[in-house]
């Protein structure tokens, strides 16, 4: 594992003896007698570690240590200090630094110190490459689907999470628009930063200034303290507004100057705050309809519309409605998770999910509830589920594969279901193989 080193001392003699020193240890050097040099390179480059000397002019190794960490804030910095310098090496160590060096030291001691800061840098790295690869395995388990279009649009998602682009979410109520943000967040850079929600179409026009840009107090009657909005508190995390297309147009065009520079003021005051932070937007609505009522910005959509993810609903993707079933019975009785009856298995299967995937798992919640650990039955199901006129067209792969299911749950061996269905016990091997049962 590779670590560049960014190493800054006045002086030459030292400067060419620690690079010569941890170079034999196996580490890319660059060596930079100037403080304004080395912040100069610290913005070209991406160093993984840093020795800075103390004593340096005009920028002394505290301010570089300060200036460094601003541009990069996962850089180790160690400082190189003399004997009667070791309380300001001590400041340097609460301010960012990993550890100080002190002068004089021999080539071996520098190289022992340099391999101990070396293998920490290993350890961070497989650290930081752990928690990526869980937050992928979380994120990648919240979305249950085998929809060919749910899936190229969770790869969409995956290559945008590595960016800094705006991403608009649009679907239906229910179709899993914070579940796609939280796994863009889960995914970028970011995973490490908060994750800040804020649903406009709950809020007022002045709750909802104030929640994204903070307020001093005084601002507004009960203003009673100076408060921090959303976007300030996401600083280097992300930003997800949902229901956008809600938001007042005066409140737009304030959006839009933070999206433009990522610059604003509370609410009641005059000094202007800049962050860093990712945004995501989601709308259940048409927004092409809202631009052409002049009830959104198009200046502001244009912003906010970097790469659009559209989110099909639950009805389109009929072959996610077993698996989500499953997965929620799992989700709501982790250790006893009750079977399901064919008859609301079907019920289920028909239904058209006018609420989406938030409709179906709150039905499975009551239905686990109500069975109280024996088997879910259609009359644990809501009215509208079992009184459901009609059912919907559906293909005749769907159609065999719905019958194999309810012929597997209500025989106990292969053997039987197989004479039931009419076909080998080989042939249903490779159908089950087929449709996941």
């Amino acid at each position: 594992m590779k670590a560049n080193v960014l190493l800054v001392d006045d002086e030459q003699n030292i400067l060419r003896t620690m690079k010569i020193c941890l170079e034999s240890i196996g580490l890319d050097v660059t060596a930079v007698s100037k403080p304004d040099d080395a912040l100069k390179a610290a913005g070209q480059t991406q160093y993984d570690i840093a020795f800075f000397d103390l004593k340096m002019y005009p920028i002394d190794g505290l301010q570089l240590l300060t200036e460094v960490k601003k541009l990069k804030p996962d850089i180790i910095v160690v400082i190189v200090t003399a004997h009667g310098s070791v309380d300001t090496a001590v400041k340097a160590i609460k301010q960012g630094a990993y550890d100080y060096l002190q002068k004089p030291f021999d080539f071996q001691e520098l190289q022992h110190f340099a391999q101990k800061v070396y293998d920490h840098f290993k350890l961070q790295k497989e650290l930081k490459n752990l928690q990526e690869q869980l937050y992928r395995y979380e994120a990648a388990e919240d979305i249950i689907t085998n929809d060919s279009r749910m899936v190229s649009l969770q790869n969409l998602a995956r290559e945008v999470a590595e960016t800094n682009i705006s991403v608009l979410i649009q679907g239906e109520s229910g179709t899993g628009k914070e579940l796609f943000a939280r796994y863009i967040h889960r995914l970028s850079p970011r995973n490490g930063g908060p994750f800040m929600t804020v649903n406009c179409a709950a809020l007022s026009e002045s709750l909802l200034e104030s929640e994204l840009f903070g307020h001093v107090k005084g601002a507004f009657t009960g203003a009673v303290r100076d408060r921090q909005g959303r976007f300030e508190a996401a600083e280097g995390g992300t930003v997800f507004l949902d229901e956008i297309s809600e938001i007042p147009t005066t409140t737009q065009a304030k959006l839009l100057r933070f999206l433009q520079s990522r610059e604003f003021e509370r609410v009641g005051d005059t000094q202007t705050l800049k962050v860093d932070v990712r945004f995501i937007a989601a709308t259940n609505r048409d927004i092409k309809q809202e631009l052409a009522s002049g009830k959104f910005r198009d200046d502001l959509y244009y912003r906010i519309n970097g790469v659009t993810i559209s989110l099909p609903p639950l009805r389109n993707r009929p072959d996610d409605i077993p698996l989500l079933i499953k997965h929620f019975i799992k989700k709501f009785s982790p250790d006893t998770p009750p079977e399901i009856d064919a008859d609301a298995f079907s019920l289920l299967t028909n239904y058209r999910w006018p609420g989406n995937v938030r409709q179906l798992e709150n039905v499975i919640e009551r239905g686990v509830l109500l069975a109280h650990g024996r088997k879910i039955e259609a009359y644990h199901l809501p009215d509208e589920i079992q009184n459901q006129e009609s059912k919907r067209l559906v293909s005749l792969e769907h159609l065999e594969k719905e019958h194999i299911a309810r012929v597997i749950n209500e025989t106990s061996t292969v053997e039987e279901a197989s004479s039931i269905l009419g076909i080998d016990p080989a042939t249903l091997w490779r159908k089950r193989k087929k449709y996941g049962l």
